[in-house]
């Protein structure tokens, strides 16, 4: 049976048009306007919808093994796939943590028996991925990873990281760093703003992310390595990165949808607001939205990070740092971003899908005839209340909880397989 997707808003070519998609065995047919189509086929109605390639996420915590209380691949690439997701780098914080070949085959026989959408690894940057002493065997696990990171710890010693920037550079992969300098952190739990002088809470300073970001761009003018910072957060950090960039080094950033909507100023004493870096100040915010629309900042990424209720139940000061993101970022992006005119969403489609895929080599991208239907139908006119009850993931925290959006994912295509259909939900 040929399924057509009939006069969507397809992005195609950089731009969208109005177009039918036919997909046959899984691949697409076709892609024009007007595809004929008799009473056999299954012909579905996109003439209010958007259609675009699957988005890519490359920073998500799928927490198997080891945490399959808090997270599984299963259920986060489900909720990645409601999200309109079909690619995610999943993070290797994790037990055991992907340090050699034979723990991260462990993870990866998990990801073949129960990923929804494709799911590719890091592998550690250091034995444990405790951000010190010995390196992890990178060369014996590179050919299966997206890159190296040992997100949620910052590399602590120069020497460490210049060593691995060198042997990632050998063997073409990316450091993907957590950017955090755990002697500047004292002991804080939130941005070192006014909220926390306020209500007398220990704050993380800004300079604990600025710091190491400026360590390693020294470094990466040393090796030559391709280099991405994590979760960008502060102003100084997306200056540092704009300088480089224009310095012609291989630097790359990511940022994430609370620090573009969010400021310390939205906190509140409730475990849903604490993660890692924390929510900065308003002139980071706007330092991180001016870096989106210049294009320092190339990509957004979630750092979906779930947590058990009982984990994320202890208030801002007691709970772990992590929310959840993949069933929320695109409708409060859309919402907030492209609906006031702030960015397009052409440019939201290159932040959320083409740039992950072509920084970190994971393919696809495109919606084109012979080409796997690999691909996400969007409704822009769907209304709703953000409800952390129904989520697909086993994490519920999220500071967008209550929220009121638009746009909703109606279906999510993977390899020519719908792995989400809003209609079948409800």
């Amino acid at each position: 049976m040929r399924v057509i997707l009939k006069n969507g808003f397809v992005f195609h070519e950089g731009k969208f048009s109005r177009m039918d998609i036919s997909i046959v065995d899984g691949r697409v047919e076709k892609l024009s306007s007007g595809i004929a189509f008799t009473e056999f086929d299954n012909v579905i109605d996109c003439s209010q919808y958007f259609i675009f390639p699957g988005l890519a996420d490359v920073h998500v915590h799928l927490r198997e093994p080891g945490f399959s209380y808090k997270e599984t691949i299963s259920s986060g690439t489900a909720a990645a796939a409601r999200g309109g997701y079909t690619a995610l780098c999943t993070m290797p914080n994790l037990n055991p943590p992907p340090d050699t070949l034979e723990r991260l085959e462990e993870q990866l026989k998990l990801i073949a028996t129960d990923a929804r959408v494709a799911v590719h690894p890091y592998g550690c940057i250091t034995r444990g991925g405790s951000g010190r002493g010995e390196l992890a065997e990178l060369e014996a696990i590179a050919p299966y990873v997206a890159g190296f990171s040992d997100d949620g710890k910052g590399v602590q010693d120069a020497e460490t990281m210049r060593s691995a920037m060198t042997v990632a550079a050998r063997l073409g992969k990316i450091i993907a760093a957590h950017c955090e300098d755990e002697s500047l952190l004292r002991g804080g739990g939130i941005h070192d703003g006014e909220y926390a002088k306020q209500l007398g809470h220990r704050g993380i300073p800004s300079e604990s992310e600025w710091r190491q970001i400026e360590r390693d761009i020294k470094l990466v003018r040393e090796t030559g390595c391709h280099y991405h910072v994590c979760h960008v957060s502060t102003k100084e950090g997306v200056e540092l990165i704009r300088r480089a960039k224009a310095e012609g080094l291989p630097v790359s950033c990511e940022t994430a949808p609370h620090y573009l909507l969010l400021c310390d100023e939205d906190l509140r004493e409730e475990g849903s607001f604490k993660m890692n870096p924390p929510i900065r100040g308003k002139a980071d915010r706007q330092a991180l939205i001016e870096g989106v629309a210049d294009g320092t900042i190339d990509m957004i990424a979630t750092d979906h990070a779930p947590h058990s209720e009982q984990e994320k139940s202890r208030g801002l000061e007691g709970s772990l740092m992590g929310i959840v993101g993949l069933e929320t970022a695109m409708p409060v992006l859309f919402t907030h971003l492209v609906k006031p005119g702030i960015i397009t969403m052409e440019k939201l489609i290159e932040l959320m899908c083409l740039a992950p895929r072509r920084r970190f080599k994971l393919g696809g991208g495109e919606i084109k005839a012979g080409a796997y239907a690999d691909l996400a139908v969007f409704d822009p006119v769907a209304r709703y209340t953000i409800d952390t009850s129904n989520f697909l993931s086993k994490g519920r925290s999220s500071p967008f909880s209550g929220w009121q959006v638009c746009g909703e994912t109606v279906m999510t295509f993977y390899k020519g397989r719908p792995v989400w259909n809003r209609a079948a939900r409800r």
